[in-house]
């Protein structure tokens, strides 16, 4: 594994651009809490101007998180990103705007924030269910966020109560806290295998969910989906902070592992890995600019193209 570090920290300048057809197109896939909003306030502001600046180039960046789809309605919004798709509840939940559906594989029903909704693995229910079931017969102890009240959800997470209420719509999953022992998480692991179900570790929960909704697959589809839609394959770029999310930083071309606030080990393999010097936005602002803020090639293509069209 081949680790860079980077002091100085370029303002975002000129990134290569979608109007540019001889250059590979990108593609941004990214964490929110702890990575892109900060661990504890939420703020995003000092990634904006990366924000900004990659919208303005056409380089869709793809919110790959914990949350639930009814948190990302209004933060979808707020950072701008209503036409890029989403990957939530860690990869059991799937939204695509318009611009990235398929006309004969794509449901034309759409929610109230005109996306289509694809779930790639189990019903929350069921995981409910078996999880009240592996307790009782293991004997082991943890609490569902279900059975927390929301004014413990708000303290644990910050939330405010609307937030809250969101968080505790799950579609494809069910976080927990885990009050065990490490023996009783192994021999937990190894129930919820057995039920097709996995567990993954999050900056403040455990999260279980159905075997093939880890974020790494949902990238690699929605990867796949972007390559089908354009006709070309992109360079991907991942950003994370959490444990969970080791597989989607192992299913991109480049990796940024940023800095932690939770003391967790996130070790991905990918030989294009930077670890941040800073935590949060601050550090998903130097993980963008360490990869594509000094891009020469790049640049003088841009340029030669925007001297042409002047």
């Amino acid at each position: 594994m081949t680790e860079q570090t980077r002091t100085a920290l370029p303002e975002p300048a000129v990134l290569p651009s979608s109007a540019v057809p001889t250059l590979q197109p990108r593609l941004v896939v990214t964490d929110l809490d702890g990575s892109l909003l900060d661990h504890h306030s939420y703020d995003f502001s000092p990634a904006a101007p990366w924000l900004a600046r990659l919208k303005q180039l056409g380089v869709p960046v793809i919110p790959v998180t914990s949350k639930t789809h009814a948190e990302l309605i209004p933060l979808r919004e707020a950072l701008g990103l209503t036409a890029t798709p989403f990957v939530a509840e860690n990869g059991a939940v799937i939204g695509l705007p318009p611009g990235w559906c398929h006309a004969r594989l794509d449901r034309p029903v759409r929610g109230r924030d005109n996306v289509v909704v694809r779930h790639t693995g189990v019903d929350s229910g069921f995981i409910r269910a078996r999880l009240n079931v592996w307790r009782q017969r293991l004997g082991i102890r943890f609490t569902r966020m279900g059975e927390l009240g929301l004014e413990q959800v708000m303290a644990l997470t910050g939330l405010d109560k609307a937030c809250a209420k969101a968080a505790r719509q799950r579609e494809g999953s069910e976080p927990l806290i885990w009050e065990d022992d490490e023996a009783a998480l192994a021999n937990f692991r190894l129930a919820l295998a057995g039920d097709g179900l996995m567990l993954t570790q999050g900056g403040r929960f455990w999260h279980v969910m159905g075997k093939t909704s880890d974020k790494g697959s949902a990238v690699d589809w929605l990867v796949q989906r972007f390559t089908a839609l354009r006709g070309r394959q992109p360079l991907s770029l991942g950003l994370g902070d959490g444990p969970n999310d080791i597989s989607m930083l192992e299913a991109v071309d480049q990796a940024v592992v940023i800095k932690g606030c939770h003391g967790l080990t996130v070790s991905p393999h990918n030989a294009a890995l930077y670890r941040t010097k800073e935590t949060g936005p601050t550090g998903w602002a130097e993980g963008v600019a360490h990869w594509w803020g000094r891009d020469d090639r790049r640049v003088a293509a841009v340029s030669s193209q925007q001297s042409e069209t002047a």
